[in-house]
């Protein structure tokens, strides 16, 4: 049987988007994953990526879902001539860092932070992420699912046993001891908070090969969906009281694929990601900084960096602006998103001779928490004291299906710009006073007389509303983030 990958986006509701596939895992059958995986290799084989014996790179996190899924992507590489390079359970920059020095495709098997009953694909060409501009052709592929391949649960009907592990761990680790150099984190206490995320272990090996002295916090062999951008209220607690208790210079995590850093200062007080973003530009020397529309405006009002690009949120945004910086000449061009994640778009010198970390235009969790720990600065919240202070707070509205996302984006986009702006100030100015300024970059990002800021964007991942707020102090933020969250809900009746 034979289909486009577009027609198989439709039947199973596994949608593509800037993170990659992601669906249920209910329905990201074998049957679905295979599809994908096909029409990817298929679209690479057009780009001149792939080719009959050629290798794909592919890894994972710890969702139960994940060892069934990379199975039905092993055999569609197999069934497309290629032969499956199965990297174990690894953090996405892990798996991308061996595949763009191999020059191959690859995938990793994550939903990321979502939770556990959802999963996704993210795929990679040889040398970068899937881009916006790629979708197209992939979606267009046309892909042989088989007669007989899959049951009518739309599982293989033949199971697949994933290849040997391919250790891509020690280079991944020897990149940040050549970058930082040999105790480079000697007479600092750190904090690992574990969890779920796949690369607890490899983070803890990094810190402790630079010299910390590291206690290992809060494992779980249950998937825990800790979102870097929309900090629990439990993790909150958490760190304040494991500061307290161990004295630590920093607390370190990331998400569940291991490709976005969470950092909280010695009060163990979790810093913003695009903060975060801000301070390991300027570690590394940034000439040229990409972010998101949603970062906070410290960035620019810094001074600290030469260009500062802003984009639509999701890393392919961000990486084509880098490409674009980097055409343009930069020196060195970085990008940063508000849940941390953090992209070397140029090669940079390292500390062990003769060494230099080579770009790595993908999320990356270790070099951002690493920068931090390493700076000459008596402590964490110094660095923070010495940006502007601005402060920036996100939420979300859960649940939120797509058909309340397109009639309250329908009901703030009425009109002309007066028109908008004058519905902003009457839905917000209890507490937001006058909107003065709209940028519809991604979403409905409002400026308001008082200084504030107020973004609302649909998440392109889950049933969820966004709700990014900005203010000149953290109290502030936080309020009128909770404020603007209860006037929307009011204004769609959803309370």
């Amino acid at each position: 049987m034979k289909t486009t990958v577009k027609e198989l986006m439709q039947e199973s509701g596994v949608a593509f988007g800037t993170s990659g596939a992601r669906g249920l895992v209910s329905a990201m059958t074998d049957r679905v994953c295979y599809g994908y995986t096909a029409g990817f290799l298929g679209y690479m084989t057009e780009q001149g990526e792939f080719a009959p014996g050629g290798e794909v790179a592919l890894a994972g996190d710890l969702r139960p879902s994940t060892p069934r899924i990379l199975a039905a992507c092993a055999r569609a590489v197999r069934d497309m001539g290629g032969i499956p390079v199965f990297c174990g359970y690894v953090p996405t920059p892990a798996l991308a860092l061996f595949a763009f020095a191999r020059g191959i495709p690859s995938l990793m098997v994550t939903g990321s932070h979502i939770p556990a009953d959802r999963n996704g694909i993210k795929f990679y060409r040889s040398a970068g992420e899937v881009l916006k501009e790629d979708e197209a052709g992939m979606s267009r592929q046309v892909v042989d699912l088989g007669e007989d391949r899959f049951g009518a649960d739309g599982m293989l009907a033949i199971p697949e046993t994933l290849p040997a592990v391919t250790d891509v761990e020690d280079a991944y680790v020897r990149r940040y001891i050549d970058h930082f150099g040999a105790g480079a984190l000697s007479g600092k206490r750190v904090g690992v908070y574990q969890h779920s995320a796949v690369g607890r272990d490899v983070l803890a090996r990094i810190l402790t090969e630079l010299g910390a002295e590291i206690e290992l916090l809060g494992r779980s062999e249950t998937f825990v969906p800790v979102d870097t951008e929309a900090i629990r209220p439990e993790d909150v607690v958490l760190a304040r009281e494991w500061a307290a208790q161990y004295g630590f210079d920093a607390i370190v995590s990331t998400d569940g694929d291991s490709d976005r850093p969470l950092i909280a200062d010695e009060t163990g007080k979790w810093l913003r990601g695009d903060v975060l973003g801000i301070l390991c530009s300027a570690r590394v020397g940034a000439t040229s900084v990409v972010t998101p529309v949603s970062s906070n405006t410290a960035v620019e009002k810094s001074g600290l960096f030469g260009a500062v690009v802003r984009t639509r949120i999701g890393s392919p945004y961000v990486i084509s602006a880098m490409q674009g910086e980097l055409a343009a000449g930069s020196a060195v061009v970085v990008g940063y998103e508000a849940n941390g994640g953090f992209l070397l778009g140029s090669a940079i010198p390292g500390k062990t001779e003769g060494s230099a970390t080579r770009a790595l235009p993908t999320r990356d969790a270790v070099l951002p928490m690493l920068a931090v720990l390493t700076a000459p600065a008596p402590s964490v919240s110094a660095q923070l004291a010495d940006l502007p202070q601005r402060f920036t707070f996100s939420d979300r509205v859960t649940p939120f299906p797509p058909e309340a996302s397109a009639r309250l984006f329908g009901e703030l986009s009425a009109g002309d710009e007066a028109a908008q702006l004058a519905l902003q100030s009457k839905l917000f100015a209890e507490f937001a006073g006058e909107a003065v300024a709209i940028d519809r970059t991604d979403g409905l990002r409002a400026t308001f007389a008082k200084g504030g800021v107020i973004h609302l964007r649909g998440s392109g991942n889950a049933p969820e509303l966004r709700c990014y707020t900005e203010s000149e102090s953290e109290a502030e933020a936080v309020a009128l983030n909770a404020s603007a969250v209860k006037a929307i809900r009011a204004l769609l009746g959803l309370d």
